[in-house]
């Protein structure tokens, strides 16, 4: 425990130092701007500095955070540092913080720069997007190649910072991320059935419909063109429908009346779902998306705030799903959903739809098509009389993280269901060990669940990044609505915790880690085929276990300086390339992480034995057990070695000791205890109970025999 609580006094005295240290930084970043100019810190009309030069108008400057918090790829938001002037012109942006895995590592930090430094003369009321646009209205930027999702949060950053800094300046009201003004008018739910094609006339579903020789004039001159010409420019490449699905004549008849109250009882009042089919090879989900990220082909504008969607506000659906009389059969459908009142019905509103295009191995080029949405009159209601906010009380007002787990209700079941069934196999473990072949394939199929369901479909690899991410919200802005809006990941969490407690970390390492998993099954395989294992002599694999917790302790010290800089080391961890990324990365880690994978063939489980963080950082509080449910003889290791020459992690010690520390629970040292043809200490003890019985069995012979002879005498 000592050790526990310095660890976490040195993580609150390192935050302090962080948070101490980000001012002076952003006030020498504007000496830098604006050399020579008086620079005042102000609190009013928004946090931030004011910059005065003489003979000049006054510029300000601020952070993002206090306007535009909005998660990226790596789930936090991207803190920037806006210079504007009173217009809302931009004059200067930096990035200051971020968390990006796409960025911390392979990116230079010069693309960035040259990204951010585009925005330079943009002001706060253009509408500006990453990627191409033949559009005279809409200011493209240049993304960066591999991070288009990093940089498409970055744009909404700069982008919705600035007009909301810019509106505080002019008088008005500041707008919080996540505030909306109240709507002009309300939605008339009642309906009537429609077809598909009443829908489609009644403009409650509108259309994008492009051709071939559309997507090619929109890429003309670019590196993306083609280099001959289309054979037939008239053929359609996709076309696609959409519909606002909170109009209850929409939703009703698309969905069914069903379907279409689970879905409004899924959202909050001010969600917005989205309905868009589609018929073509190109799909607007994309191929690359993984989770905490967004979508990069689709995407909601209205006015010049755009709406993006990430992976919780996405709803797959199958054809069998659309209820429309008369409805073409598509081969994609969706719903997107807009949340937290960022989308007005009442207002118009546009459909983006941007096509991509590859270039060479790396390179992309984005080409974006629109389509308007205004909600006809007949469908909206004259707004009620307005009420002070000081009267109003909110109506039902649910934490966001409750709506994403009735979204995930099948993954949640899925997953718990899993976790029971793995708490029944360990308190059976005493009458499982007794039946060696099934408590085999119950393990292998339970690793194929972990490896395929937990790992590559929920994504929910757990990493020592979320330790640190954990420690480091104790002492600043902990709250646990943060930690629940990834059910998956907290639902495993919790049960990790949960069995620290009562096993060790060895039910993690050894049944619930999905490289873990990889590792295993590559192993087994390799011993189906009779491949050679190597054994570490046991000297030498006792001091490579210190080389986890010397990771560990690295980690934590980079993490007390900088998280961003830890979570860039933490790319000792293969986690987020073998799972998260499904080893579609750059050659470096998917070499690194298959590397790891094809050790795992001669060694079983090599990186999770010598080198794995979070096994270093789990076995710390697991110290604290409860219950040790591993039995063991006092002949273990004097005399009898057998277990630990079988344990295949070699977490038992030559004196017989199992260091739970190492251990990963596969309960083979538990199958050797009970057989009684195996344990030497059983084997001998049923040779001796064997020896009495065949000598009590002559001494009855020996007696009858004698009984026998008197009575002939």
């Amino acid at each position: 425990m000592s050790v526990l609580r310095i660890l976490v006094c040195l993580l609150w005295f390192g935050a302090g130092i962080i948070q101490a240290a980000e001012r002076p930084i952003a006030e020498q970043r504007l000496s830098d701007w604006y050399p020579g100019a008086t620079i005042d810190a102000i609190e009013q009309p928004f946090a931030g500095w004011r910059i005065e030069d003489a003979g000049e108008a006054p510029r300000y400057a601020f952070l993002s955070r206090q306007f535009a918090n909005i998660p990226a790829y790596s789930g936090k938001p991207v803190e920037m540092l806006l210079a504007m002037d009173e217009q809302g012109r931009l004059d200067h942006s930096l990035v200051m913080e971020h968390h990006e895995p796409i960025l911390l590592v392979g990116i230079p930090e010069k693309k960035l720069t040259a990204f951010v430094h585009q925005y330079q003369g943009i002001t706060a009321s253009e509408r500006v997007q990453v990627g191409l646009s033949r559009r005279d209205d809409i200011h493209s930027v240049d993304g960066i190649t591999g991070a288009t999702v990093t940089v498409m949060v970055i744009n909404q950053t700069v982008m919705r910072a600035l007009r909301e800094a810019h509106r505080a300046l002019a008088g008005g009201e500041t707008v919080i991320a996540g505030e909306q003004p109240p709507e002009a008018a309300t939605l008339v739910q009642a309906w009537q059935p429609r077809s598909w094609t009443a829908l489609d006339e009644r403009q409650l579903v509108r259309t994008l419909k492009l051709t071939e020789g559309e997507v090619e004039q929109a890429f003309a001159g670019t590196k993306a063109a083609s280099r001959k010409p289309i054979d037939a420019p008239a053929e359609t490449f996709m076309t696609l429908h959409f519909a606002s699905l909170r109009v209850a004549e929409a939703g009703i008849n698309l969905l069914g009346q069903q379907q279409y109250d689970r879905l409004m009882d899924s959202l909050a009042p001010d969600d917005q779902p989205i309905l868009v089919v589609a018929n073509s090879d190109y799909s607007f989900r994309g191929n690359g998306f993984v989770r905490g990220g967004i979508f990069d082909r689709v995407r909601l504008w209205q006015g010049p705030e755009e709406i993006a969607f990430r992976d919780m506000d996405y709803q797959r659906l199958a054809r069998s799903d659309l209820k429309a009389d008369g409805a073409p059969r598509f081969g994609e459908l969706a719903i997107f959903i807009a949340r937290d009142g960022a989308l007005d019905l009442t207002q118009p509103w546009q459909f983006e739809l941007m096509v991509r295009r590859q270039v060479g191995a790396l390179d992309s080029e984005f080409a974006s098509f629109y389509a308007d949405y205004e909600l006809p009159e007949t469908y909206l209601d004259l707004p009620a009389p307005i009420v002070p906010a000081s009267t109003m009380l909110p109506e039902d007002e649910s934490p966001l993280w409750v709506s994403l787990w009735k979204m995930k209700q099948v993954q949640i079941t899925v997953l718990l269901t899993g976790l029971v069934v793995l708490m029944v196999i360990l308190f059976m473990q005493d009458w499982l060990v007794r039946h060696p072949t099934l408590l085999h394939r119950v393990r292998v199929g339970y690793l194929c669940f972990t490896l395929f369901f937990i790992g590559w479909y929920s994504l929910a690899q757990l990493s020592v990044v979320n330790v640190f991410t954990f420690l480091h919200a104790l002492f600043s802005d902990f709250q646990w609505s943060s930690f629940l809006l990834d059910p998956m990941m907290f639902i495993l969490w919790s049960f990790v915790a949960l069995t620290l407690l009562l096993w060790g970390r060895g039910i993690f390492c050894g049944w619930l880690c999905p490289f873990g998993a990889l590792q295993e099954l590559v192993n087994e395989m390799a011993r189906k085929l009779n491949i050679r294992q190597f054994t570490v002599p046991f000297a030498i694999h006792e001091r490579l276990w210190a080389l986890k917790y010397l990771i560990l302790l690295g980690l934590f010290g980079l993490s007390l300086q900088s998280l961003a800089l830890a979570e860039q080391a933490a790319e000792v961890e293969p986690f987020k390339t073998a799972m998260t990324l499904r080893f579609m990365r750059e050659w470096g880690y998917v070499a690194y992480a298959l590397s790891w994978v094809v050790i795992s063939i001669f060694l079983r489980k090599a990186y999770c034995r010598y080198v794995c963080p979070l096994g270093a950082a789990l076995a710390i509080p697991a110290r604290l057990r409860l219950f040790d449910w591993l039995k063991r003889r006092h002949e273990c290791g004097n005399p009898c070695q057998l277990c630990a020459k079988e344990c295949e992690v070699q977490a038992i010690h030559p004196d017989g000791r199992i260091n739970a520390n190492e251990c990963h629970y596969c309960l083979d040292c538990q199958v050797t205890y009970f057989n009684e043809r195996k344990c030497p200490p059983l084997v001998m003890k049923a040779k001796n109970r064997r020896r009495r019985e065949l000598e009590r069995e002559a001494a009855r012979i020996k007696i009858t025999n004698v009984e026998t002879t008197r009575s002939v005498e």
